[in-house]
């Protein structure tokens, strides 16, 4: 049996489940039907092959049986006990089915030996085991085609199983109208040789039976092995790496359960990406994946790795962000050949200063092991808050500082003005905050400058503030 490569599209689960059950349901009355109908009508006419093909028709009804039983079962929510579900057990019933199809194919080989070697069976002809087995042919014919729609619609792999079995049905009922016919034809001009063609139609359909037995045993098997086509694996590994920003993927395991995939991934992505970056990225991983098999419950797990465009800068903040500190005002400066990293970095306010220098110490071997090309690191240890402060008390009327502020700032050109300007009190210590209006396109670095050396110029002029706080604004946003 071929395996199928696609998943059931997304739509009502309770609809799918309640058509899988009528169509079993349905499947399961009609080989019922034909089973009772093949067995008069071959114990009648003595007809082996009309024999073999009830057994097969029997063999129908104990695998549409089984598959009413299954996907009653396999539509079960996942629990406690199977945290993948119940769809394991549609394969299951596959494999019952095939140790009763082969069962009954050495049974009718063994009975149609006898028969052309020891003894011999008159058959009785008349017009109905004939009428049997076109009406069995055209109940294959109708089932298998509705098995295999509903199986397409909801991803079902023993309804996909049953329309393959009854499709198969169709041509040993062929042969057996072959012996039939053959047979009538020996009886009505003597010829004794052709009086075989009836255990030799059973035989046939035992060999037809066998066939299909090893190709659903083989499909049942690698279901429960959780053997999935290659092309189905390569398709999605190669659709999730060429998502922007996977640098790989290290790891991919997928498993089938009944209509159900189940797909873990391991990606590795640059290091140097955010957490919100990697979610993003691992929602169009999941879209990939649903690309190949749309209902997929998809696990991801992403691992940080080395990007080949990876920066100095990059490697320095991976080194602390891998120690959970955060790095600022990271430069990296060449003097007499050599490299130079210059950088701040924040720590707990309440660590000892022994503390805080070995491990600042550490980072720094850990940064020069990381980027060989870099001599020597130089921190600046600062102090992370960790506190909460209470409410500053607000100072309305303090002219003096907001003029100082006023007048430093008319000092740099390319500064347009300075407001909102705020001046708060905690006990001793003086904050201030305030917006500064610079040009659209003054790029990043300079905007750096300037405001640094607003403040250094400000604190000359009123050492008493402890905190200054500027928030740079483009000019267009202070135009309306």
């Amino acid at each position: 049996m071929t395996s199928t490569t696609s998943s059931a599209p997304a739509g009502s689960t309770a609809d799918y489940s309640a058509e899988k059950r009528r169509v079993a349901l349905n499947s399961m009355l009609a080989a019922a039907i034909m089973t009772v109908l093949k067995l008069v009508t071959g114990i009648l006419s003595g007809s082996l092959g009309v024999l073999s093909d009830a057994a097969h028709s029997g063999l129908d009804l104990a695998g549409a049986a089984m598959t009413f039983f299954s996907v009653r079962v396999s539509d079960r929510p996942a629990d406690e006990d199977h945290t993948y579900g119940h769809g394991k057990i549609e394969n299951l019933s596959s494999v019952g089915e095939v140790i009763l199809m082969a069962a009954s194919s050495v049974w009718i080989i063994e009975e149609a030996m006898m028969r052309i070697f020891v003894r011999g069976v008159e058959l009785r002809h008349s017009v109905w085991p004939v009428l049997v087995v076109l009406s069995s042919i055209t109940v294959d014919f109708w089932r298998s085609r509705r098995l295999r729609a509903v199986a397409l619609r909801t991803g079902s792999p023993a309804l996909a199983t049953d329309a393959f079995h009854f499709s198969s049905d169709i041509w040993a009922s062929v042969a057996v109208l072959f012996g039939l016919a053959a047979s009538w034809l020996g009886t009505q001009f003597g010829i004794d040789s052709l009086h075989y063609a009836d255990p030799l139609a059973a035989v046939v359909v035992s060999l037809m039976i066998l066939r299909m037995t090893f190709l659903l045993g083989h499909e049942a098997v690698g279901a429960l092995m959780d053997r999935i086509p290659a092309e189905t694996w390569r398709k999605i590994v190669n659709d999730v790496e060429r998502v922007p920003g996977v640098l790989a993927v290290e790891q991919a395991r997928v498993r089938r359960a009944g209509p159900n995939y189940f797909t873990d991934l391991t990606l590795a992505l640059p290091r140097r990406f955010t957490f919100e970056h990697i979610e993003e990225l691992v929602k169009a991983a999941k879209a990939a994946v649903h690309r190949t098999l749309p209902q997929a419950d998809v696990v991801i797990h992403t691992v940080p790795r080395v990007d080949r465009t990876e920066s100095i800068f990059d490697r320095v903040r991976a080194v602390a962000a891998r120690n959970n500190v955060t790095v600022h005002d990271l430069s990296v400066q060449t003097l007499n050949g050599r490299l130079r990293v210059e950088q701040h970095v924040e720590l707990d306010e309440k660590m000892p200063l022994r503390e805080a220098h070995g491990f600042v110490t550490a980072l720094e071997a850990e940064i020069l092991h990381e980027a060989p090309e870099i001599d020597s690191v130089l921190t600046h240890i600062e102090s992370e808050p960790a506190t909460i402060e209470p409410p500053m008390e607000t100072v309305e009327e303090d002219r003096r500082i907001e003029e100082v502020l006023r007048t430093t700032a008319r000092l740099f050109p390319d500064i347009a003005d300075v407001h909102e300007i705020k001046i708060g009190r905690m006990g001793d210590h003086i904050s201030l905050s305030c917006h500064c209006t610079l040009p659209d396109e003054l790029p990043m670095q300079r905007v750096h400058q300037v405001i640094t050396a607003l403040e250094d110029r400000f604190k000359l002029g009123c050492p008493e503030v402890e905190r200054v706080t500027i928030h740079p604004e483009p000019a267009t946003d202070n135009a309306r």
